[in-house]
């Protein structure tokens, strides 16, 4: 369908030549070099079942996101300011035909509290997420909320990039957007396989499989040069789902040089009257999961890889080790809810889904540099023009971490006197002394005087 060619898909899932373990283990070390891999040398990796084996795929995969981003994970809140939408997809909560949940678009003066919890919890980055309503998520609405969450600022703290998470739009719509002054557009496909796409979209206009899957060319299109992908895991089989998201990275960095910032992996979760998320109809066991991971890492080693908390906190210290690079933490996936304490939020039954960490964002950053990950809250690309086929440059060509460490131990550092805990700020300030520590010459010089800065009661210090 398009140029997702499930025909070639399916002749690599049938071919029994890429279940050679030397070819697979040759595949493994010419994906060290950083460099991606084809669609089958993909298929090959996701065909390994030898437990030795896959241990060096996941080792791999650790290196090669070291190589390109270093030790660090970016941090961002999902914020809903609508939980109406016209699509009938059977396995959200939000669906259309789901008359138990209790609807509610928020308010500006809500959205503003919402983002002022947030800020006050330390955050830097928010991901926007709306419902698909003519109405409700209409654009001049979109627009007037991102202008009131850039406008909100606490005690120096404030919300410097949100990115946006809508449906598809028209080239017009992206070019509106667009002009937000927006980070990342996302939008995920949910599943690349045809048949399948249209069983869990029956009504509404999502049903409509290529409008959708054209999105991001339409968005790019409209000038907005950063755009994530993603695939909700557990509609068909892993491995086709795999591979026609690597397909559609490789069409999209084809033709504009330009491959997703980020990819998303959510796995499918129970959702209130979601029929289909309660048995999915080709769930994901946790080794299946990192080898998704995995393989992704080393087929678009430039790519942000998003982790969601969706998953538990044991497996998402398992996925830092093999790939992930950005991740969200204290989230809640319903409108208005980060003002309610979590006692009353079991009687606030709108979230999207159910989660699996449930943890606070503090204790996700404490958690981090007790791993030896480094909690990044930098935005110095999307504010320093380093996106598109910029920051592509800098990403492909493993440079970017010569930007990136200070950028993100100065918003750390901030982070660690502004809002942790005294618990957290004993392990983060030998943590980021020791991260220091590992820096040489220019770049360890540029850290320290902007550390310094930070100590200095200076606050968004970035190059």
């Amino acid at each position: 369908m398009e140029f997702i060619n499930e025909e070639y898909i399916y002749s690599l899932l049938k071919d029994e030549t890429l279940n050679d373990i030397q070819l697979q283990r040759e595949t493994i070390e010419k994906a060290r070099e950083a460099k991606g891999l084809t669609l089958r040398e993909s298929a090959a990796l996701l065909n390994i079942t030898d437990k030795e084996l896959l241990e060096e795929l996941f080792h791999a995969a650790g290196e090669v996101k070291d190589k390109i981003y270093g030790n660090r994970l970016v941090l961002f809140a999902p914020l809903y300011i609508t939980n109406v939408c016209v699509n009938n997809c059977l396995y959200c909560a939000f669906r259309r035909d789901n008359k138990e949940l209790k609807r509610r678009t928020l308010t500006l003066e809500e959205i503003k509290e919402e983002t002022e919890f947030l800020v006050k919890q330390g955050h830097k980055r928010i991901l926007l997420v709306a419902g698909e309503h003519p109405k409700d998520s209409a654009l001049e609405f979109v627009g007037k909320a991102i202008e009131l969450m850039y406008g909100v600022h606490i005690n120096g703290g404030n919300i410097r990039r949100i990115n946006v998470n809508t449906a598809p739009l028209s080239l017009e719509g992206f070019k509106i957007l667009k002009s937000f002054g927006i980070g990342t557009y996302q939008c995920f496909q949910e599943t690349y396989h045809y048949e399948t796409y249209v069983k869990m979209h029956p009504s509404g206009p999502k049903k409509d499989f290529a409008w959708r899957l054209y999105a991001m060319d339409r968005a790019l299109q409209a000038g907005i040069d950063d755009v994530g992908i993603g695939a909700l895991f557990g509609l068909t089989d892993y491995k086709f789902e795999t591979l026609a998201m690597l397909m559609h990275a490789f069409n999209l960095d084809e033709k504009y040089g330009i491959g997703p910032h980020t990819i998303s992996v959510p796995r499918l979760e129970p959702a209130q009257n979601a029929p289909i998320s309660h048995n999915p109809p080709f769930a994901v066991d946790d080794l299946s999961f990192k080898k998704i991971v995995a393989v992704l890492r080393l087929a678009v080693p430039y790519t942000g890889i998003i982790l969601s908390t969706r998953e538990r906190p044991a497996l998402r210290r398992e996925l830092f080790k093999i790939g992930v690079s950005q991740i969200s933490a204290g989230s809640r996936t319903a409108p208005g809810a980060y003002k309610e304490s979590k006692e009353s939020l079991k009687e606030y039954e709108m979230q999207q889904f159910q989660l699996g960490d449930h943890r606070s964002l503090d204790e996700v950053v404490r958690d981090c540099c007790e791993l030896g990950f480094l909690p990044s809250f930098c935005t110095a690309c999307y504010r320093s023009e380093r996106t598109g086929d910029r920051f592509m440059e800098f990403a492909k060509s493993g440079t970017i971490h010569f930007m990136c460490s200070p950028n993100a131990l100065s918003t750390f550092k901030e982070y660690i006197i502004d809002y942790a805990s005294e618990e957290t700020k004993r392990v983060a300030l030998d943590f980021i002394k020791n991260e220091i520590e590992k820096l040489e010459g220019p770049t360890k010089t540029k850290a320290l005087k902007m550390i310094e800065r930070v100590d200095k009661g200076e606050r968004d210090v970035y190059f």
